[in-house]
């Protein structure tokens, strides 16, 4: 039996993969640092803002530039996303929140972005209702793929692990679900391809939101 499903927000609900990439090229720009590889900005999607420009930059996260990359990428994400997160979501995701409220269900996110950012998106996209909690990486101490986000979700909501399940489209959802003992959906339509889900182990491989929907059906035994 599944009572909570615990959402990624990046590649899972919204696709904004693409629109990451711009963002981040429009902070790189302004803060007169050399454009990065869509590919290798592609790479650092799961990861949060601090490790992503770390990365990207080859400089400790400590380093004065990863606070000013944040803080642009901040700015441009609010003018570049927001405006178009409706008409970003992955075909199937608003009747299916839907219909997984309808049937009883706990809802909730687990995201590598800063909760503001993550609640704002939500809300432009008509999602935020689906919601019974929403935690971003600045809210704990350790972001994904450490279990702490989906532990916390688990206690806030009083759902015991057995009846939880992650879904995800990369590596770090996987392996947070992994870790914290719950069960995974790995999404196909996302950031990583088969074969690197395939390596997170995760319980069952779909390639869109509406298989998602017929796991935890079938999972309830078809109705609640």
């Amino acid at each position: 039996m599944i009572d909570l499903v615990i959402f990624d927000l990046d590649g899972t609900l919204v696709d904004t993969p693409r629109a990451i990439v711009e963002t981040f090229t429009a902070a790189f720009a302004s803060m007169g640092v050399q454009a990065q590889e869509a590919s290798a900005i592609r790479a650092t999607i799961g990861l949060p803002l601090e490790r992503a420009f770390s990365k990207l930059l080859g400089v400790p996260q400590d380093d004065g530039l990863v606070a000013q990359g944040v803080k642009q990428y901040q700015v441009f994400f609010k003018e570049l996303i927001l405006p178009k997160a409706g008409q970003l979501l992955f075909p199937g995701v608003a009747e299916g929140l839907t219909s997984l409220r309808g049937q009883g269900l706990s809802l909730a996110v687990a995201t590598s972005k800063f909760y503001a950012s993550a609640d704002a998106l939500l809300k432009a996209a008509g999602l935020r209702d689906h919601f019974n909690m929403v935690v971003g990486a600045d809210q704990v101490k350790q972001p994904k793929p450490h279990p702490e986000m989906g532990q916390l979700i688990i206690q806030k909501l009083g759902v015991s692990v057995e009846r939880a399940v992650m879904v995800g489209d990369t590596t770090h959802d996987l392996l947070m679900a992994r870790a914290a003992g719950m069960r995974s959906i790995a999404v196909t339509y996302g950031v990583h391809n088969v074969r690197e889900l395939e390596s997170s182990g995760p319980t069952w491989i779909v390639d869109t939101f509406d298989g998602v929907l017929k796991c935890v059906q079938t999972e309830n035994g078809g109705s609640r």
